[in-house]
């Protein structure tokens, strides 16, 4: 493995996954893990990743489908790293039908339940879509709303109402930063069913379908195939 260029290989991924492609974070945040001592069974796996960008080399992220409207969306899996047990935190950002912004990475601590986890990952999603409100409003676009869609019920109330305290005790007090942006009415936390959230490629494996709507749904499409006509 010595003679493998491993670290080159995940750091091209890692150029490609922060500039124009929201469907591979989870996947080269698996393979950045393993720089210092990769396997074979690693390599592999950046092989795959590679095999699958070459095929879908011509998708692209698109824009103008919706109407101009910026809206988010958080997701967390629970204790998916084997080693440390660490859950993963992702976000999405879409702004007229499009992927502006995303992100998947480790959280900071364990968290202790998935309640916990989606917790933080709504805290993390929360500060960019605030960042991004701020950014839109120097611009000069006004927006009623600004929602960020969440499919865990426990965290939205956990959000919003502090009587959960005996329960979340625990948790450290710069992920309770949500609780003022809620009161504040900074952005408003949506339900969201977990078939419809975009963000679950960020955080875990998916099948097929679902991975290729949440690629769609980020906006992220190939060229339209032309019609053959006689």
């Amino acid at each position: 493995m010595k003679k493998v260029p491993y670290a080159s290989a995940v750091g091209s991924l890692m150029y490609a996954m922060v500039c124009t492609r929201p469907d591979i974070p989870h996947a080269v945040g698996v393979v950045s893990r393993f720089l210092s001592n990769p396997s074979k069974e690693h390599w592999s796996a950046v092989k795959w990743i590679l095999r699958y960008l070459k095929g879908t080399s011509s998708f692209s992220l698109c824009f103008g489908n919706n109407k101009p409207v910026l809206d988010g969306y958080i997701d967390a899996d629970m204790a998916g790293d084997v080693d440390s047990r660490k859950s993963t935190s992702g976000y999405l950002m879409k702004f007229a039908g499009g992927a502006v912004s995303w992100q998947s990475r480790l959280q900071k601590c364990v968290a202790l339940s998935i309640t916990e986890a989606e917790y933080i990952a709504l805290t993390k999603g929360g500060k960019e879509l605030l960042w991004k409100k701020k950014f839109l409003h120097e611009l000069g676009l006004v927006q009623e709303n600004f929602m960020l869609h969440c499919d865990s019920q426990s965290a939205i109330h956990l959000s919003k109402h502090p009587t959960f305290h005996s329960r979340s005790k625990h948790i450290k007090v710069r992920y309770q930063w949500i609780r003022d942006a809620m009161e504040m009415k900074s952005f408003v936390v949506k339900k969201i069913h977990i078939d419809d959230n975009v963000s679950d490629m960020m955080t875990k494996p998916l099948p097929r379908e679902k991975f290729e709507f949440c690629r769609r749904e980020a906006g992220l499409s190939g060229p339209p195939k032309l019609k053959l006509t006689c």
